[in-house]
């Protein structure tokens, strides 16, 4: 009985963790084609009808408008951007940021992110989930590569004078992002500035004070 029970438990752990991502293709491909019809993902073309377009992108290379309140501009290649990407679980950004930028908190609900720094110098870090809520940073040099575990909390800060450039891939085609001042503190409609005040252990005025910024 002993042996049942691991042999379940062993089952369960391995299940848990082929759901952690995309599922897997159970073909080549599977362009996606816009659809009435909703499904957990995008409808297939034909694949007969696939062409070289549905699976590229042009002009990662090109630098971005960085002149922003966070100065930084994320470019995604995900399935919105290239349709052959249903299916495969992978997508990839392009983050530049200006002198003292940053990509601000957030995560991603559905992948991993795996990052490389092509030019600059960028202090990044995640913290782990509650009750620890442990910070694990580090400053980035051109070339050096970082992770971020699915869903944890994560930022990139430019602490140079100079522009930093970032390329990024995600454990999924639709990764998600969820950057927390903008869904904390710009929602709609708003969440009630009583609960923000408690939550955060201060005045209602700063609650109003942050929320007029979003």
């Amino acid at each position: 009985m002993a042996a049942f029970t691991l042999v379940l438990l062993l089952l369960l752990s391995v299940s848990t963790c082929s759901f952690a991502s995309d599922p897997s293709p159970l073909q080549e491909f599977c362009v996606a084609t816009k659809s009435d019809v909703l499904v957990n993902g995008l409808v297939c073309k034909d694949p007969m009808l696939a062409t070289a377009d549905d699976f590229s992108f042009s002009g990662l290379h090109i630098p971005r408008n960085i002149s922003n309140a966070v100065g930084s501009t994320v470019t995604p290649v995900n399935v919105a951007q290239i349709a052959g990407l249903n299916t495969l679980g992978i997508s990839m950004v392009r983050v530049d940021y200006a002198p003292y930028g940053q990509n601000p908190p957030h995560t991603h609900p559905r992948a991993t992110e795996i990052l490389t720094v092509l030019e600059g110098t960028l202090y990044v870090g995640f913290v782990t989930s509650n009750p620890e809520n442990r910070l694990i940073s580090k400053l980035l040099q051109k070339g050096d590569v970082f992770v971020f575990p699915v869903g944890l909390i994560h930022f990139q800060h430019n602490p140079g004078l100079t522009k930093a450039v970032a390329i990024a891939a995600l454990s999924s085609q639709n990764p998600g992002v969820i950057t927390i001042a903008n869904t904390v503190f710009g929602s709609s409609p708003a969440i009630a500035e009583d609960a923000l005040a408690k939550a955060l252990q201060v005045n209602k005025s700063v609650v109003n004070y942050i929320q007029s910024k979003f």
